[in-house]
């Protein structure tokens, strides 16, 4: 969370906080925008330019999407919900690029309906698809060729991509069925925080497409070395060195065009980078509890962030009106979840939280409510705004107790046996 978001923020929390109740995500428009435009003008040198491809999945909102549209953004979609939320701020066709796996035939008719771009996961999709796309590119996992970073495993484990053994026959495939324009795509890292892993996935991607034209005459449009972008979610963490990558990933394609008469548009899908740091979860401590040890208990739960939960992901902690200087106590931050691992932090040095202390948990902003849920009946929260004109606004209601038993309320279908 930047000081200028924590600024502006803490200013006004507890007015947010006793108009719109706890808990809540909210997300700073300012900041977005800012990361945005800082984004657009490190590629602004690229030959054939750049845009990013915003992944819905961080943060599935049409208010956000809005903030994406109005930079210039395209959306990349794995869903038909996703594609409905990205029409509702007015994207088409080649603003979208569809890149799901384990595609059903619905999914597919449903992205070729807008012609948006076709990112194929494999190549025995291919012939599943039910018309030819305007254009379409393979997703390329290198396999053995390259090293994951420990959110994405290594290559050779994920279920994504096609092969480097079947990526050329994947493209022959394409072109002999008639298709005319191509682009290719790969994703590697996650939250990756030193930026040559992602300037070594441009270089792998331009000879690839090299290769593509030596063998089969064909110009890519774009390669998209996907997101990946990481954030320091701990305050000692060295951020990305975006101008850095910026630079020697525009070196590479500068390089790229002179050795061969013409040069593809560059790609990108961040989704954490964009929004991450931008948002956080503001809990109200409800209960404390003291057994073998401290417990700090807030009004969310893992329905409301499940990052930590899942797999020990760090997220910052800090308590409004208390800094550092307070007296500190070492306590788990956690929810009301019949689960152990339904904890926000464990044994963590906090200053002393008391009944009704507001928590802000940072970097919530991507996969944090999206990837919320309902086990014990839990509800997710509200989603809010901080605008750039100092409104704070409701941007998702919570869920109610509607909505937890709406899918109750269907038409008997039975059959007999």
């Amino acid at each position: 969370m930047s000081k200028n978001f924590s600024d502006r923020l803490n200013l006004n929390l507890k007015a947010i906080v006793k108009h719109f109740g706890t808990p809540f995500h909210i997300y700073d428009e300012a900041g977005i925008i800012s990361t945005g435009e800082q984004l657009k003008k490190a590629f602004a040198n690229l030959p054939n330019g750049f845009r990013e491809y915003f992944a819905v999945k961080a943060l599935p909102n049409p208010s956000i999407l809005k903030i994406m549209k109005d930079l210039g953004f395209g959306f990349d979609c794995s869903s038909i919900p996703e594609i409905s939320l990205s029409q509702i701020v007015e994207a088409k066709e080649e603003d979208i690029m569809f890149t799901s796996n384990n595609t059903s035939k619905l999914e597919f008719d449903r992205a070729l309906m807008i012609d948006s771009i076709i990112n194929i996961d494999d190549i025995s999709l291919f012939n599943k698809l039910p018309r030819l796309p305007q254009i379409i590119c393979f997703r390329y996992n290198p396999g053995s060729r390259r090293q994951g970073n420990s959110i994405l495993g290594n290559p050779e484990e994920a279920k994504y991509g096609v092969t480097h053994e079947q990526i050329i026959e994947a493209y022959r495939l394409a072109k002999n069925k008639g298709v005319k324009r191509f682009g290719l795509h790969t994703m590697i890292v996650s939250n990756e925080l030193n930026y040559f892993n992602l300037v070594k996935t441009a270089g792998m991607l331009l000879s690839l497409a090299e290769e593509l034209k030596k063998e089969l005459d064909i110009k890519l449009e774009f390669v998209n070395i996907g997101g990946g972008l990481g954030i320091p979610y701990k305050p000692e963490s060295k951020g990305l060195d975006l101008l850095e990558m910026a630079e020697e990933i525009t070196r590479l394609f500068k390089d790229f065009q002179n050795k061969n008469g013409y040069c593809p548009k560059l790609l990108m899908e961040s989704g954490r980078y964009m929004t991450g740091p931008h948002g956080v979860l503001i809990t109200t401590c409800i209960n404390k509890k003291d057994i073998y040890r401290k417990y700090c208990q807030v009004d969310a739960c893992m329905s409301s962030l499940m990052r930590p939960g899942i797999y020990g992901a760090y997220h910052h902690i800090t308590v409004l009106g208390k800094d550092d200087s307070a007296p500190q106590e070492k306590v788990d931050v956690a929810g009301s979840l019949c689960e152990n691992n339904d904890k926000f932090a464990i044994e963590r040095m906090l200053p002393q939280i008391e009944e009704g202390d507001i928590l802000i948990i940072h970097d919530t902003g991507a996969h944090g409510h999206a990837m919320g849920f309902n086990y014990n009946g839990r509800l997710r929260p509200q989603e809010l705004l901080l605008t750039k004109n100092g409104e704070v606004k409701l941007i998702r209601r919570e869920e109610t107790m509607n909505d937890y038993f709406a899918t109750l309320d269907f038409k008997k279908n039975i059959l007999k046996l």
